[in-house]
């Protein structure tokens, strides 16, 4: 026999308890934007890195890269409870006293991710067209270490040329230019050296390098004249116009041979390291192996193996079943999976 006090005690809660229930519901929105913000990011992050990887990898194997945008996430939940109470309360022995509770919930997660895949002439020419150089020293500008963005992003300074792989072979940079990034970056340390943009009423806007010389301690303005001589500039000039050109300019300008995208990712694909049955077999040219980087304070690998390492930057593996199945490397195998992985690259400063 149920009480008739306790069973109204059980209804009264079960009626407190729905609405809270219904509340936790109302508060899933807000709490789910946090999380989810930082995770969709995250993701993201994580496959434009894994995706940027393998079109290195492909483009060190002769194959063309390529991309797939992420072009928008709409994330909806919903969530529906219920919840039910009776009883029954009976004088006599037959029929029994009888309780009955219920409740119920569904909850939905219906995330639509839209994926773009980047074609036509504008992603084309945003791929092979040289960067502007004033996008190259503002990066400086910002903090990131000289040497390690211009060993990557320009062919030459000057005149003076960078590590190339142009035709399908390594040429190694000149001792010259080798030694200005570092001693650049030691420059730019000592906030002896940036940019501006200056407008001109009849050339326009201007990109502007120039060189501190007060306030700044002896040996850097030292290393300041050293970078003008190993660059052929002028030693007496502060300021420099920054211009595009593959040549030595003016004596008041400092020109950049700019790099594409295309470019900066096949000078990453130079340093891959490629498995020896590959270059046996004639699948990827043997061109850039022992090219090591120039400047051991840039130096950045890639490698390949089995295994997935457990520190690497970023890391994607090409999966490979049976006949007709395509690697990274964009051609038909059999073998096993494999994984390739970059090594960390250098932090802004």
């Amino acid at each position: 026999m149920i009480d008739q006090k306790l069973g109204a005690t059980i209804l009264r809660n079960l009626a407190l308890g729905v609405p809270l229930l219904l509340g936790a519901c109302a508060h899933l929105g807000p709490a789910t934007i946090t999380s989810d913000r930082f995770d969709y990011s995250t993701a993201i992050a994580d496959s434009w890195k894994q995706q940027t990887l393998l079109n290195i990898v492909k483009l060190r194997y002769m194959d063309l890269p390529v991309f797939v945008d992420v072009s928008s996430i709409v994330a909806g939940y919903s969530m529906e409870t219920t919840g039910s109470a009776g009883a029954q309360f009976f004088s006599g022995s037959t029929p029994p006293d009888g309780l009955s509770l219920g409740a119920s919930g569904k909850f939905t997660d219906r995330p639509t991710v839209t994926y773009v895949p980047l074609t036509g002439e504008k992603f084309l020419r945003g791929l092979i067209t040289p960067i502007d150089p004033k996008n190259i020293f503002f990066m400086l500008q910002a903090g990131y270490a000289a040497d390690f963005i211009l060993a990557l992003t320009v062919e030459s300074i000057n005149g003076v040329r960078n590590r190339t792989t142009t035709g399908g072979t390594a040429r190694l940079a000149d001792p010259d230019f080798t030694r200005a990034l570092e001693l650049l970056r030691d420059v730019q340390a000592a906030g002896a050296f940036g940019m501006r943009v200056e407008e001109d009423k009849l050339k326009g806007a201007s990109s502007v390098v120039f060189f501190r010389r007060d306030d700044v301690p002896p040996e850097i303005v030292e290393k300041s004249a050293e970078i003008r001589r190993l660059l052929k500039l002028p030693a007496e000039p502060l300021k420099f116009v920054l211009t595009y050109s593959p040549v030595r300019g003016a004596d008041n300008e400092l020109t950049v041979n700019s790099r594409s995208m295309l470019q900066v990712m096949s000078a990453f694909a130079s340093f891959i390291d490629v498995p020896q049955e590959h270059i046996e077999e004639h699948s990827a040219p043997p061109a850039f192996e022992g090219a090591a980087p120039d400047n051991a304070r840039n130096k950045v690998r890639i490698h390949s193996g089995k295994q997935k390492p457990a520190n690497a930057f970023a890391a994607c593996a090409t999966a490979t079943g049976g006949s007709g199945s395509s690697r990274a490397t964009g051609r038909p195998s059999a073998r096993s999976p494999r994984s390739c992985s970059s090594s960390r690259c250098p932090r802004p400063a």
